[in-house]
């Protein structure tokens, strides 16, 4: 268990995540925020924020970014599926011959013009380590990138990707 100091409090992370899980747990069922906030004895705002921090962009434009995955092919017919418009996928082996192939000054111009291309899309899932996923989370926005772990950083190897989680995700932000 997790413990963390705030000022003079004991608050442990533990019990954050479990509440969570069931609220959302609640709501997901049915519930409505009232009934949830009454059940749990916790402000109806707190349950309207709470969703609001999580709150995924519906609609619009759809980027697909991920490294090193295993299925890659299985993945890309995916997003093409789904209508995803911009997809930069790589195995291990390719991610490693674009860092070793250009010349510095080539390589941040490269990543530079993804970045520029990837900003104009509405949400991004980023598939990678955790590391990755926070850098992207950075660059991007928060509220823009859809995070899907390949596990800690750094991955050695390629990582299989589920192709029904990829594929749900893919569908619940065309809504």
């Amino acid at each position: 268990m997790e413990i963390v100091r705030i000022g003079d409090k004991l608050v442990s992370k533990a019990k954050i995540y479990r509440r969570v899980e069931r609220i959302l747990d609640l709501r997901t069922s049915g519930m409505s925020q009232q009934d949830v906030a009454q059940q749990e004895g916790i402000d109806r705002t707190f349950i309207s924020r709470l969703e609001g921090l999580g709150e995924l962009r519906k609609g619009g434009r759809l980027a697909l970014i991920g490294f090193p995955v295993e299925n890659k092919e299985e993945i890309l017919s995916i997003a093409h599926r789904e209508g995803v418009e911009f997809v930069l996928l790589f195995n291990d082996k390719e991610r490693w011959e674009i860092v070793s192939d250009p010349t510095g000054p080539e390589l941040f111009n490269l990543i530079m013009e993804w970045v520029a291309q990837i900003k104009e899309y509405d949400a991004v899932v980023f598939i990678g380590s955790d590391m990755r996923i926070r850098l992207a989370e950075a660059v991007l926005g928060q509220e823009v990138v859809v995070g899907m772990s390949l596990g800690q950083s750094p991955i050695r190897g390629d990582r299989y990707v589920d192709p029904q989680v990829m594929a749900e995700i893919l569908q619940g932000l065309k809504m």
